[in-house]
Parts: C-alpha cells; sequence; structure tokens
C-alpha cells in the first residue's frame, strides 16, 4: 500500500542515469546512428559469452500487451540494425472488433519497423538461453516514429514537460495483483491464499511464488523492495524504487512477463485483471509521483504548505483533479475496471478530492512533496497512464489551478451528513465520454494513438453491453409469470 521512498541516494542514481532522450526522427537516422550501432555490436559478445540462443524483440500495443518477434541469436545484429517489421494492427493486438473489422489499421495499410533500444537489452533469468531487448516503432511509409507507439509517445511527451517546467519527472507505481489456482473456466477463479491483509502466514503460503518473483526481478535490474500481503484471495504487492518515467512503464512490463514466467513454473495464475472477485478489494496501481530538480531535491514540497504540498504541487495536483474524468478513461481502462468503484467499501478511490494520507480521496499526498492518483488499476498501461497525468499536470500548472484545502475526513462521512462531492465515471463508456471531451488529456494519445485507443476501447465498451452474463440469467431467467 505504500511505495518505498526514494532517499537523497537513489534520486541521486536515478538522475545520474541520465534522461531517455526523444525517438530518432526518422527510421532512416535510427537505423544509421553511430551510437546505437555501437550499443548493438557490443551487445554480441554477452549474447556470446553467456550463450544466448535467441531473443525476443519486443514493442508495447495500445493496451499494454507485449507483443514482437523472437529472432535467433545469430541474427542479432541485422534485426536489431534495421528492426523488424510487423503490420500496423500489432499496435492493437491485431484484434478484431465486434464487426470483424481489424482495431485500428486495416489488413491494406503498410507496415511498422520496430527497431530495438539497446539499452533495454536483458537476458531472462527464468531461461538464460533468451534474452529480450524493448523496440520502438517506426513507419515504414512515411519513416517517422508510428504515431501510435506508446512507448515514444511517452518519451516525447515526458521531455517536453520536463523541458517546460525544468525538472525531473519520477515515477513509482504500486501493482496489485492476485496468484490464483490454476483452472480452465475463468469463473471457477480461486486465490491461492485467504483475505487476511498483512499477515505474514500468507505471505509465506506464497513465500516460493514470491521468492521467484524477486529472484527474477532482481536479476531484470527492477529490484522489487518491499511488499505484503493484501487483503483479497492470493494478493499480493510488491513495489520498486521511484525511476523516470519511460523506465517505470518498462519495469511494470517486465514485472509483468516475470509474474507470467513464475506462474508457468508453479501451475497456477497471475491475474492483473482489476476486480476478480466482488466484496473484497480490487488490484490498484496507484501512480506516486513528484518533481525533482537537478540536486534530486523534491520541489513539491513545503513543509508549511497545505498538505505540505508547494504552490507548484498544489498546481500540478489541480490539473489532475480538473481532468480527472478524462484521465480514468486510460488509467481505469477497461469493463471490469469500474467494478471496483461501485464495490466500495474497501478505500476505492471514488470521489474528487485530495488529502494528506487520506485513502478515502482520489488524490492521496503520500508524503512531504509525493502524492499518488489512486484511479490507476493493474490493467492500465503504464506509458499512456503517465503521459496522461503529466499533461494533466502540466495544465494545472500552466492554469495555476487551485485544488483547494485538502479533505481532512472519511469522504464517506462527508457524503452521509450530506455533502456534495463529484464522482469518478459510472462505467468504461462514460469514461471514454469524458476523455473524448478533453483536448487536454486527449493530447496525450496524439494523432492516430488516439483514434487506435478510442476504437479499441468503444469496441470492448459495445461488446460487453451486448454480452448476456450469468447474473442477467440467474436475475431474469424464470421471473414470469
Amino acid at each position: 500500500m505504500a511505495v518505498v521512498e526514494s532517499g537523497p541516494t537513489q534520486v541521486q542514481q536515478v538522475l545520474g542515469r541520465g534522461p531517455i532522450p526523444d525517438p530518432f526522427p526518422t527510421l532512416d537516422q535510427a537505423r544509421h546512428d553511430p551510437g546505437r550501432l555501437e550499443k548493438i555490436r557490443s551487445i554480441r559478445n554477452l549474447i556470446d559469452e553467456r550463450g544466448i540462443k535467441y531473443v525476443f524483440f519486443q514493442q508495447v500495443s495500445v493496451s499494454g500487451h507485449v507483443n514482437g518477434k523472437g529472432v535467433v541469436s545469430t541474427q542479432w545484429e541485422k534485426v536489431a540494425e534495421e528492426g523488424y517489421q510487423l503490420v500496423y494492427g500489432a499496435t492493437a493486438d491485431l484484434f478484431v472488433d465486434r464487426r470483424d473489422t481489424y482495431i485500428g489499421f486495416g489488413p491494406e495499410e503498410s507496415e511498422l519497423a520496430a527497431i530495438a533500444d539497446p539499452d533495454t537489452f536483458a537476458q531472462l533469468p527464468w531461461d538464460d538461453r533468451v534474452a529480450r531487448v524493448f523496440c520502438d516503432c517506426y513507419d515504414t511509409e512515411t519513416g517517422a516514429p508510428l504515431e501510435a507507439d506508446p512507448r515514444q509517445n511517452l518519451k516525447r511527451i515526458v521531455n517536453d514537460v520536463e523541458q517546460k517546467l525544468g525538472y525531473t519527472f519520477l515515477c513509482g507505481i504500486e501493482p496489485e495483483m492476485m496468484w490464483m489456482k490454476k483452472t480452465d473456466d475463468p469463473n471457477d477463479a480461486v486465490g491461492l491464499t485467504k483475505p487476511w491483509c498483512y499477515h505474514i502466514n500468507q505471505f509465506e503460503e506464497l513465500r516460493e511464488i514470491i521468492l521467484d518473483v524477486v529472484d527474477y526481478g532482481e536479476r531484470l535490474g527492477i529490484n522489487p523492495t518491499y511488499g505484503d500481503h493484501e487483503d483479497s484471495p492470493g494478493q499480493l504487492e510488491l513495489n520498486f524504487l521511484f525511476d523516470r518515467a519511460v523506465r517505470t512503464a518498462d519495469n511494470l512490463s517486465t514485472y509483468r512477463q516475470i509474474c507470467a514466467a513464475v506462474a508457468r513454473k508453479h501451475g497456477v495464475i497471475a491475474s492483473f485483471m482489476p476486480k476478480p472477485f466482488t466484496g473484497v478489494s480490487a488490484n490498484g496501481a496507484h501512480h506516486h509521483f513528484t518533481l525533482v530538480d537537478e540536486n534530486g531535491v523534491n520541489v513539491f514540497y513545503d513543509s508549511e504548505g497545505p498538505a505540505k504540498l508547494s504552490e507548484l504541487g498544489l498546481q500540478f495536483m489541480g490539473g489532475i483533479l480538473d481532468h480527472y474524468r478524462a484521465l480514468c478513461g486510460i488509467t481505469a481502462s477497461t469493463v471490469n475496471s469500474y467494478k471496483r468503484f461501485w464495490d466500495f467499501g474497501f478505500w476505492a478511490p471514488i470521489y474528487k478530492d485530495y488529502g494528506w494520507q487520506n485513502r478515502t480521496t482520489l488524490v492521496r499526498v503520500a508524503s512531504g512533496g509525493r502524492f499518488e492518483f489512486r484511479a490507476v488499476d493493474s490493467a492500465c498501461n503504464p506509458y499512456l497512464t503517465q503521459a496522461a497525468l503529466l499533461k494533466a499536470g502540466l495544465d494545472g500548472v500552466e492554469r495555476k489551478l487551485d485544488p483547494g484545502p485538502p479533505q481532512q475526513r472519511n469522504v464517506y462521512d462527508v457524503l452521509a451528513e450530506g455533502g456534495e462531492i463529484p464522482r469518478v465515471p459510472a462505467h468504461l463508456g462514460e469514461a471514454l465520454d469524458a476523455l473524448e471531451a478533453d483536448d487536454v488529456v486527449r493530447s496525450a494519445l496524439p494523432g492516430r494513438l488516439y483514434d487506435v485507443y478510442m476504437h479499441y476501447k468503444r469496441d470492448e465498451w459495445e461488446q460487453y453491453l451486448a454480452a448476456v452474463t450469468d447474473w442477467e440469467r440467474e436475475k431474469y431467467l424464470d421471473i414470469l409469470p
């Protein structure tokens, strides 16, 4: 329930690694950049020394899935330098909508070129014959960065916002998820442990799984730190240190792959579904963030300010609260996400408010100069969520928005006494309408990235509306006469 606080040493280490530059402006420049080519050739020594036989070249789709191609290591230089080609529809998982039309891109359109980011090359600890590398996507027709690539988009937005503000954005994500028994029927889902929050004995029930996750994480450089058993069956949270936005997103994508590998090893299911069960807590992925100056000083902090926030911190938060409904269209991105908001009573972030250590509010100031947006769940695409939060926060700073005084009471008590506080969208369709109407948050998904995302999510919502559920049959099958 808490991201590990990054101390001065950790912040300096993050800053010492330097910023992640903008994508190369053209495919040709990416293919022929001397620095990138030197890194690619130096990795050959690592491949040969460690006996790596296969490399996953992977890209991230608008849904947050990891797609790509597997390549024998003898072809490392060729594919890493030139890239591999896939149909544009790979950015939407090559899924079709309910009308059997490919989402985002038709089969008649050109192909993308995915170019390896050699700084992300890593050997996979669950099979040391295999490595992976993240890729950035280009349009093979125009040579420009592919608009529908979430990873490159985040690089551009982070650098643009940081340049305008003059500070570095750091973010940490709390990825809750559930370990479940293996079953062929999703409706038979059962957690591996009891829903007892913080109980070490329940943590112990998952010990062999946890130790494998920690081991794999450390060997892949994401270094899980604190962890606990949460208050749902089989629910686990492991946290990572703060990092720059792109690395934080890469780390979460890697963590999900780690959990999938550990699940295969132990014959269980690792679920990042937001709300698998009614009556117990959901899987959140709270985003904790701050801005720091070149010396690592937290510029959101003011010991005398409301909730110990500086004017800049309050304005940044003001932007997020002003755009919260549209943000939900990205941060709560599935039909199931909104079951988390309806089955409340489990500290669900439902109402537009903020407060110091107040878990009944949408934004919680977790410590001096660090706050979390809580309406994010574990099905999120972290490349899109961070881009959207940055755009909203920047808008708050530019417009000098004031979020008002912090909420010091339990929001539910305030409502019970007749108080009125705006609520998050009731369902995915409402959140997508809010996203469509919000130019600031939409700007986090420029061009065809927005088109692909909305096609994907509108279709998901329509499929849900058209689906007849078990609940409906139980409720209505024999209600008359």
